[in-house]
């Protein structure tokens, strides 16, 4: 996500450095958009007025605000496009407030893809100032440019959306496997229901991965998993489970158990198909063929 997005941000003439903790990966990216790759984080900030984070959990979101901390100026933007929890998110832009730096917790939707063409959605919380500063840089990411509210509202309304892409995978996943036990030609059912009232975005773009049985990651399993502990942590402070959420988080649980974790979400379909296979070898040894 990281690599793409700062090729989208050098493209708009706004990339001034880059960064990464595996060294070799900033270089290798500083060679080829022809911009430096500072050895540390206080480097990265005392040569920038905003500095955009994408990285994986809450602890590094933390560690990363700690080292920047130090050669932010005043008035630097922080901008964080990681997906994290959004009482990390109000802990990361205390630790800039004596510095007058303003975070934006800004988590994006999109996949791989969105990261690559510059069409991610983008949920921003925090103050609605530094938010409409930030609009050049957001506007050279993404195409659907949110703000909801004060900091931890983007973090909220990404574990809306969070929510939402594990039912949807999990109606597609169970959809493919009927559908491919029924003996359907599975690439023409994309194309015709991928048209009609029951599709989606991961039914179109995903659904061709459990035809070919190969997951390359676009969303890492152990990634949507990471982010539906944080639902399930945020809906756990009403005192509420979430069906969906936790039905999920078991089946990633299982998938990440038997090496999937880096797979794709969409290598649920391996447990779905499962039930009918199970089914199938049941009915056999009943009829005695097995």
């Amino acid at each position: 996500m990281g690599l793409h997005m700062a090729r989208n941000l050098h493209r708009a003439g706004l990339l001034a450095a880059v960064w990464n903790r595996s060294a070799h990966k900033a270089r290798a990216l500083g060679a080829e958009l022809n911009v430096p790759a500072p050895a540390t984080l206080e480097q990265l900030a005392s040569m920038s007025d905003a500095v955009v984070s994408c990285v994986s959990a809450d602890a590094d979101v933390l560690e990363v605000t700690r080292g920047l901390g130090p050669g932010l100026k005043p008035g630097t933007l922080m901008l964080d496009c990681s997906t994290i929890g959004a009482v990390t998110a109000r802990e990361a832009a205390g630790l800039l407030e004596s510095r007058a730096v303003d975070f934006l917790d800004c988590p994006v939707s999109g996949g791989v893809e969105g990261a690559r063409d510059a069409t991610l959605a983008i949920m921003v919380g925090g103050p609605e100032a530094a938010f409409a500063r930030a609009a050049p840089i957001l506007q050279a990411l993404g195409r659907t440019i949110a703000h909801f509210g004060p900091t931890g509202s983007g973090q909220a309304a990404k574990a809306t959306n969070q929510i939402m892409c594990a039912g949807i995978i999990e109606a597609v996943a169970e959809a493919m496997a009927f559908a491919r036990a029924q003996g359907l030609p599975l690439e023409k059912l994309i194309e015709t229901l991928g048209k009609g009232a029951g599709s989606s975005w991961y039914f179109v773009h995903r659904a061709p991965n459990m035809v070919r049985g190969s997951y390359p990651a676009g969303f890492r399993v152990r990634l949507h998993a990471k982010d539906l502990g944080i639902c399930h942590d945020m809906a756990a402070r009403f005192g509420v489970a979430l069906p969906v959420v936790e039905r999920m988080l078991a089946e990633y649980a299982e998938l990440t158990a038997r090496g999937y974790g880096d797979e794709d979400i969409s290598a649920t379909f391996r447990l779905k198909a499962e039930l009918f296979e199970r089914t199938n070898t049941m009915a056999a040894l009943t009829r005695g063929d097995a």
